[in-house]
């Protein structure tokens, strides 16, 4: 529910209900000092149009987010988070998780040195995802007729994992992966793509890697070849998932995300960018 919602079913002020609660969210956190992070997850999140941004940081192997601030998605912004982590803690971080950022990875290698980084499979995927939309664009744009009738409107059939698709969104793909080979095969190839993060060393990992890049031959994929060059630039922190000590849960960071898209679209209008903070840093606490 809504602080709205919650002001409504019990006839109090709305202000009053927000306060409640922003005492309660302090509590949770009192009483749940962070602790040293062996590894953590970076990611930034949108406040609103206009490229405004925040930095949230997770304890990946307790599962909850243990900081949110700085002032967009700068180096100077983590900066702050290492700041007021402080040194004894952080030295205690031996594995970073983040997207591809330039910003992100200098702040880590000048503050945590010693920690390794590992850039996430949610946000490797989400590039494939943007490549294979270029290309239905690029389908779309050179068919007419029938053959484009299929692709139109596809956009999120296309993209979605099929599990996620109901009987009727599988039956679309079905349709529009057979009339179009091109789709099918970006298709079957960001399928395929997944099993990167499957193997246990580095050598079987390139083995895969390159395999998958080869397949690209003769195909006309170029926003498949983009990425793939992309991910020759950044293999060293893709790679290092095979490391065993590195295999953290790389879900959490797509869970989270998903959980604070829900907590904003729940405090749409609301400007209190403190109790945003509160919401997120209390999201995956218990209840007192």
């Amino acid at each position: 529910m809504t602080v709205k919602d919650v002001a409504k079913e019990l006839k109090l002020d709305w202000h009053t209900v927000k306060t409640l609660e922003e005492e309660y969210m302090q509590e949770q956190l009192r009483r749940n000092p962070v602790a040293a992070p062996r590894a953590i997850g970076i990611d930034e999140i949108s406040l609103r149009k206009g490229h405004t941004y925040r930095i949230v940081v997770s304890d990946l192997e307790r599962g909850k987010p243990i900081w949110f601030g700085g002032e967009d998605r700068s180096e100077a912004s983590l900066d702050m988070f290492y700041n007021s982590l402080g040194p004894k803690k952080s030295k205690k971080i031996e594995l970073a998780v983040m997207d591809m950022w330039k910003a992100f990875e200098k702040s880590t290698r000048k503050n945590v040195p010693q920690a390794a980084i590992l850039y996430d499979k949610f946000h490797v995927m989400r590039h494939l995802g943007d490549a294979l939309d270029k290309i239905r664009k690029m389908e779309y744009g050179r068919l007419s007729g029938k053959d484009r009738s299929y692709i139109k409107g596809q956009k999120y059939t296309l993209l979605s994992n099929r599990e996620n698709l109901t009987l009727d969104g599988r039956k679309a793909l079905k349709k529009l992966l057979g009339a179009n080979k091109r789709l099918n095969t970006a298709y079957v190839l960001r399928e395929s793509f997944g099993q990167l993060w499957s193997y246990k060393t580095k050598g079987w990992a390139r083995q895969f890697f390159d395999n998958w890049k080869e397949s690209l031959k003769w195909q006309r994929l170029e926003p498949y070849e983009k990425f793939a060059a992309m991910i020759e630039r950044h293999w060293d922190g893709i790679a290092a998932y095979s490391r065993p000590e590195n295999k953290v849960s790389l879900g959490f960071v797509e869970g989270l995300n998903n959980k604070i898209r829900v907590i904003q679209r729940r405090a749409y209008g609301l400007r209190d960018e403190e109790y945003l903070r509160l919401k997120i840093l209390t999201c995956m606490l218990k209840e007192l």
